[in-house]
């Protein structure tokens, strides 16, 4: 058994999850919701045994040179579908709200898909510039961050669908059918609040240490090379999130759509960077 058959098999537990998430939304079936949240763990647990079996094997290969498997775009984003099912994991056992993983786990499960097909999963040596432990940190606090601003997407898809769905509403009556299973949009927006709040802080760490590990690699903090230019648009999003929900009192519908907004530039800052700009981050595009 290798890593990548257990990310094999992490794939089909996720896409399993989210056929059943959307049965939920269907028949309205607790016990669909049920399994469709045990689908989940099964993927979860295989998951984080994928990616732990990836880490020992890096040392079968590479001897002393083995390595967190955080280092090229097939580990990122294994690693990032990793974090979008932990901060689920985390969020449903505090609001029980199966709905919400038939808005989240799709973004898992896309993640695993695109690294199965298309991305390289060769075990490599480092290049020098990512020989730091500074590297790690970086990744590991930027992806958590990357996260809880999917799940803030996520349920601010829904906030959006169902607020239109009563504001369509001449009585003004909570919205029914599907859309019953939905948390309120009290709920929804408190999650999208609650989930920026700890990715803000994350996000900050993440490109407080990628500056210290840039010193570390190319001897200065900040060199405004494309990931870190948009890694500080992404941050001046959030920031302007959260400061227009303290002053100027944004929630619901502006809420969401900023939300939405700020996860479609996380979105570019990671992979529209990679792929489509050249600077030093570039290694993170194959």
């Amino acid at each position: 058994m290798s890593s990548v058959n257990l990310f094999n098999f992490t794939t089909i537990a996720y896409f399993s999850a989210m056929i059943l998430f959307v049965g939920y939304l269907v028949t309205r079936k607790e016990g669909v919701s049920l399994v469709a949240n045990i689908a989940t763990w099964i993927g979860f647990v295989l998951h984080t045994g994928g990616i732990g079996l990836r880490w020992y094997e890096s040392y079968q290969m590479l001897g002393a040179d083995g390595r967190a498997p955080l280092s090229n775009l097939y580990e990122s984003v294994v690693f990032f579908a990793w974090t979008i099912v932990l901060i689920y994991i985390l969020i449903d056992l505090k609001y029980k709200q199966r709905a919400v993983g038939a808005f989240v786990v799709p973004f898992a499960f896309l993640g695993m898909t695109w690294a199965q097909l298309n991305l390289d999963d060769a075990i490599d040596p480092l290049v020098p510039a990512l020989q730091s432990n500074w590297l790690t940190y970086h990744v590991i606090t930027c992806f958590l961050g990357y996260a809880c601003f999917a799940v803030a997407c996520g349920v601010s898809i829904m906030y959006l669908i169902k607020s239109g769905k009563e504001q369509n509403n001449a009585e003004s009556t909570p919205a029914g059918g599907v859309m019953s299973l939905f948390p309120s949009i009290k709920v929804l927006d408190d999650i999208n609040y609650k989930a920026i709040m700890i990715g803000f802080p994350l996000l900050s760490l993440g490109i407080i240490t990628g500056a210290a590990w840039a010193n570390y690699a190319w001897g200065t903090y900040w060199s405004w090379d494309p990931k870190e230019t948009w890694s500080l648009i992404v941050w001046f999003v959030y920031a302007a999130f959260l400061h227009a929900r303290f002053t100027r009192g944004w929630v619901g519908r502006k809420a969401a759509w900023l939300s939405v907004f700020g996860f479609a530039a996380t979105i570019f800052c990671y992979l529209g960077v990679n792929l489509v700009l050249s600077g030093l981050h570039s290694y993170g595009g194959g």
